[in-house]
């Protein structure tokens, strides 16, 4: 499609394309065909000779690609056309073989399962990827101080590495979302037209058995053609990925702003009118994957109204939906990736700005020091008044708490100094850095 060679690049990563393109869907088709000849010939409901025959000519493909999805216009399903071309494509006596028993939704559920097995395999080595690199840092910068920030304003000093190692934490739960759907949620559909397998006999649960053996998915207990709670997993767990992918994003953004300019992307993007700027054009596109994502997710969350066994138009909304919400989610987390990978931190930057409120982010530090002399509401008072005379325009706020006696008598000026510097009230920042590390190296071995 023309909107796939113009946007899609900017949204996504080649290996996800491909993984969710209309040939894997297709292919995906194909191989529900030739894995249910398969299953039923095992079964004894079809010769055997008629399941070589299909799997022959699924393998062959004898599909024009356009020509199916505008034939599929009248019965609101590629299936239709597609075992009609496979029924034209076979000797006479296998043709009345193909499709045996099934309905097209159960070839189009279970095709949507393979896709997303794929598609699944390449968003998890992009998130892999991404944890690795948010590792990298979190272990380079543990010590690198900055400013905490907290609705946009600065809060108290944290290290560079602290922040990367919430990226890798969320990144590492996104993880174990997606790939708990790739591995337990997913699984092949196989019901009929009412989801009571009539048109096999008693074979039917054979059938399906056979059918989830050949194609390597999960059995579920029941058909699932109007209970969508795996495909609303699935877009759950794309939106996890995205968003921990997107909070990297939003978070690189705003550091190298011009005023802030604490990181920058390795690859900074252009503007066609401003020779000067350097665009989080990584950034921004991992961004404009999540918007996107959110709306897909939504599609899915509401298609889980579905009439009575087959849904009215809540199934067939699902299809594009899960490929582009596979599409997007890839995109995202694969730009974050290159983000990451590349990202350049000028630590001094960060400790100017850091600096720049004259110890004002100390003021807590201060207090607390000074609560062990006077008492905590006491002690808030005077440093807060001190703040307050220091923001006001007045002394260096060092200068303004050793103006005051009862602090100058507690801490003197070598304690003021030690609640002002940034790299003695960290906390446990150095302990949790390691937790997260722990975290990345522990997931790596299960792996």
């Amino acid at each position: 499609m023309p909107s796939d060679r113009l946007f899609g690049p900017t949204l996504t990563i080649p290996a996800m394309a491909e993984a969710v393109s209309d040939e894997a869907w297709l292919r995906a088709m194909l191989d529900v065909e030739a894995a249910l000849a398969a299953a039923e010939a095992a079964a004894g409901l079809i010769p055997a000779e008629a399941a070589a025959a299909i799997r022959a000519a699924c393998a062959a493909a004898p599909v024009d690609l356009e020509r199916l999805g505008a034939d599929a216009v009248a019965s609101a399903t590629p299936v239709v056309p597609l075992a009609r071309a496979l029924t034209a494509a076979v000797p006479a006596d296998a043709a009345g073989y193909v499709h045996w028993g099934a309905t097209s939704q159960d070839v189009v559920d279970t095709a949507m399962m393979l896709v997303a097995r794929r598609a699944l395999d390449v968003l998890l080595a992009e998130l892999d990827g991404l944890a690795a690199a948010c590792a990298a840092l979190a272990e380079r910068h543990r010590d690198t101080l900055m400013a905490g920030r907290t609705l946009l304003q600065q809060a108290l000093p944290i290290t560079f590495g602290l922040k990367a190692a919430g990226w890798l934490m969320a990144v590492l739960e996104a993880r174990d979302a997606v790939a708990r759907v790739r591995h337990e949620r997913l699984a092949v559909q196989l019901g009929g037209a009412s989801g009571t397998l009539a048109s096999l006999g008693d074979r039917g649960l054979d059938v399906l058995r056979g059918l989830a053996a050949e194609l390597g998915l999960p059995e579920p207990a029941l058909p699932w053609h109007t209970a969508r709670a795996r495909v609303v997993e699935l877009a759950c767990a794309l939106a996890v990925a995205g968003g921990a992918a997107a909070k990297i994003a939003v978070d690189v953004a705003l550091l190298a702003q011009t005023e802030v300019a604490e990181v920058a992307e390795g690859a900074p993007g252009g503007s066609s009118a401003l020779p000067h700027k350097r665009n989080p054009a990584g950034a921004v596109e991992v961004d404009a994957c999540f918007r996107g994502l959110q709306g897909q997710v939504g599609v899915l969350v509401g298609a889980q109204r579905s009439e009575h066994e087959r849904a009215a138009g809540a199934w067939q909304a699902e299809w594009a939906a899960v490929s582009e919400a596979l599409r997007l989610a890839g995109g995202a987390c694969g730009r974050a990736r290159t983000v990451v990978e590349g990202l350049r931190v000028d630590e001094r930057r960060m400790r100017a700005n850091l600096d720049a409120s004259g110890g004002l982010m100390l003021s807590e530090h201060v207090a607390m020091a000074l609560a062990a002399h006077l008492g905590r509401e006491a002690a808030h008072r005077r440093v807060e008044a001190a703040a307050g005379r220091a923001a006001g325009g007045g002394r260096p706020f060092r200068d303004e708490l050793l103006a005051d006696p009862e602090i100058a008598a507690h801490l003197g000026p070598e304690g003021v100094d030690a609640a002002l510097d940034p790299a003695g009230y960290l906390g446990s920042a150095p302990a949790l850095i390691d937790r997260a590390l722990a975290a990345h190296r522990e997931r790596r071995q299960e792996r």
